[in-house]
């Protein structure tokens, strides 16, 4: 009943994806010169355009995707993570063309060419077709992208190549299905152009054949669709594709082919579809190994489907076998993570801490590469930073202009303290950019001084040449105004503020700050309500909404507190009927709503332009009190002005609420 019913709405789908003519027709080629492909006793003379594949070879590299199979030719060097189930040959054609003395001859055959004059003087079986095509495909993986780019060239040049895909469309009907989809993988991943005859006619019979197809030949159909352009067979296709995987979903039982089903579905796949495809992958979790997790993450975010459960159980599995994984998995894991927005402290903290630990056997790239994902991801690593840090005291010079701006970026961006190694950090820093000035950019200049403001160090000698009016000038025509002006304003108050002890002050004029009257932004209304209901008893406190310090800064409310001795002054005066000047008061509260962007994940470290205003309203006198979005929504009334309370009347507020309130707002 479940296989009459799966073929019904194979039936009915594809007829209607197809609009009634995809399923019927014989001539079923986008080419439209090309007729009767179906037929394979007419002589084919172009089976693929020159100039079409030298344009695909030009800006489609050779894919890197690997299966597994048993067989000697479908992939020997797989990588873990990219196997699919493998079954043993059962039959004695089989065993026969396993132990053909031609296939031990492809073997030996180190390039397509190699292949191709092979075929030139032996006659390939069907089976053998396939295998000749594969193997071309597996001997370009290993090559340079140059080398790659010529040997291709040679092959779409060699006399044999055109008989070789003659051959593969009259054999057709002949080999197995796995063979049918392993050939057109190869043919994709060789260039050969997809509006072409042999590629089209190998598309129609995949979807004749679709009903019959294994998990694994829907597994290598489903690599090759995923690589291919738009096109009306490849839409039919992957139609029939999703009917297919969501009637068999339960009876799927091997990891590595849903995942390859899953990225083929795509972020276009209906909500429904991939909420069973997560079920079915959580009940999958106990068979997942660590490439299964690796890929699993990777390719929930080529679906765009965030799914919280999964992504925990993937997580903890990488983060129990850390050591060891290659870098362009853990690069390649960060970055999917990044796209789904999921952070878990524990794998990013694990990861930081391996880097961190095997730093001599990354290179400088990689390890630039990392820092810049963690900050894209929000997160510090703690134990990479110190490292990194080390690395550049004790070498310097080895940074490269890009070098250099990436780490003022990473560093001023996630407010790392260095404590005791900071100023030498930073000198190093500042050492290696005067030895560029000579040829940096304006704009490079531009950013590397706000970052360094940013980090509160400010050597004299790019200062002094960005404020150069030639430099200015250069800024001028930049395509980024709305961000060159507000690195500028914050160069601008950093030399107000800090005040640096420059050998000559330093002014940023005032034609490049932008608008000098910047618009308020809006009182967070339930903080302002918070803080009424908070000082409503306080005679002696001053509430001022929306405050703009050093007309850059804004202040959701600031509170005016007197010191305890003060107190009994202000009361005598009130007796006397004379009011107490917020003036006379000693201690200022800066109240602000930070956005939880403002802190790096995981913590309570304010981070970039925030920890920045904190460290400037110190020094103007403010004691700062930041308030964010979890602390104003996920509690009741009660315990935010109980939370409020602890933050302005410390001396005041209740020690045995204080432990849980506190893990609740800031967890």
């Amino acid at each position: 009943m479940s296989v009459w019913v799966t073929e019904e709405v194979m039936r009915r789908g594809l007829r209607f994806c197809s609009r009634g003519s995809l399923w019927q027709q014989r001539n079923f080629l986008l080419s439209a010169p090309i007729k009767n492909s179906c037929s394979p006793d007419k002589q084919f003379f172009h089976l693929w355009s020159p100039r079409q594949s030298q344009t695909w070879l030009s800006r489609s590299p050779v894919s890197s995707v690997r299966f597994y199979s048993q067989g000697a030719n479908h992939g020997d060097d797989l990588e873990d993570g990219e196997r699919l189930p493998s079954q043993p040959a059962d039959t004695a054609s089989a065993e026969r063309q396993r132990k053909s003395p031609f296939l031990e001859l492809l073997e030996s055959c180190g390039s397509p060419s190699d292949v191709l004059d092979l075929t030139g003087k032996y006659s390939p079986t069907a089976r053998q077709v396939s295998h000749c095509l594969t193997h071309m495909w597996a001997t370009t993986k290993k090559m340079t992208d140059e080398q790659r780019r010529y040997e291709l060239q040679l092959m779409f040049e060699h006399p044999a190549f055109d008989q070789l895909l003659q051959r593969a469309m009259k054999t057709l009907v002949h080999i197995s299905d796995e063979d049918v989809t392993y050939s057109l993988l190869s043919m994709v991943n060789l260039g050969v152009p997809q509006r072409s005859r042999v590629v089209q006619t190998f598309l129609r019979t995949c979807q004749e054949k679709l009903n019959d197809f294994d998990e694994k030949s829907l597994s290598i159909l489903a690599s090759s669709l995923e690589q291919m352009e738009d096109g009306a067979n490849v839409r039919a296709l992957k139609e029939g594709m999703r009917l297919v995987v969501e009637a068999r979903l339960p009876g799927i039982k091997n990891v590595m082919a849903l995942q390859t089903m899953m990225r083929l579905l795509g972020k276009d796949a209906p909500k429904d579809l991939k909420w069973k495809l997560e079920k079915k992958a959580l009940s999958m979790t106990d068979h997942f190994s660590l490439p299964n997790a690796q890929y699993m993450i990777s390719t929930m975010a080529t679906m765009g489907f965030f799914s919280k459960p999964l992504l925990d159980v993937c997580s903890k599995k990488i983060t129990e076998n850390i050591h060891g994984i290659p870098f362009n998995r853990i690069f390649k894991l960060l970055q999917s993570c990044r796209e789904l927005r999921y952070r878990d402290v524990h794998l990013l903290t694990s990861i930081s801490d391996y880097v961190a630990s095997s730093l001599d056997i990354w290179t400088n790239k990689q390890l630039l590469l990392f820092l810049s994902v963690f900050e894209n991801l929000i997160f510090c690593p703690a134990a990479l930073m110190d490292a990194y840090a080390d690395k550049v005291i004790a070498n310097p010079d080895v940074l490269t202009l890009k070098d250099l701006l990436c780490v003022l970026k990473v560093y001023s961006s996630l407010s790392y303290d260095l404590q005791d190694r900071r100023q030498q950090f930073l000198d190093s820093l500042s050492r290696v950019l005067i030895s560029y000035l000579p040829k940096i950019s304006a704009f490079e200049l531009l950013k590397a001084v706000y970052c360094l403001c940013l980090l509160g160090h400010f050597p004299y000698a790019p200062l002094e040449q960005l404020l150069q009016s030639s430099v200015l000038e250069k800024l001028a025509g930049s395509k980024f105004p709305k961000s060159q002006e507000r690195m500028f304003q914050t160069v601008d108050v950093c030399l107000r503020v800090d005040h640096p002890p420059l050998p000559q002050p330093l002014t940023v004029p005032a034609s490049v700050l932008g608008d000098p009257t910047p618009s308020t932004p809006s009182v967070n209304p339930r903080l302002l309500l918070d803080l009424q209901s908070l000082l409503e008893d306080q005679v002696h406190m001053m509430l001022q909404e929306g405050v703009m310090v050093e007309n850059l800064y804004f202040i959701d409310a600031a509170v005016t507190k007197p010191t305890p001795n003060q107190t009994s002054v202000c009361e005598a005066r009130i007796g006397g009927a004379e009011g107490c000047s917020p003036a006379e008061s000693s201690e200022r509260i800066a109240v602000m709503y930070a956005p939880q962007s403002g802190f790096c994940y995981g913590t309570s470290n304010p981070r970039g332009p925030l920890a920045v205003k904190i460290r400037h309203l110190k020094i103007l006198g403010y004691n700062p009190v930041l308030v964010t979005e979890q602390d104003l929504q996920s509690v009741s009334e009660e315990a935010r002005i109980d939370f409020l309370r602890e933050r302005i009347f410390p001396q005041h507020h209740r020690p045995e609420t204080q432990p849980d309130e506190k893990e609740h707002l800031r967890s």
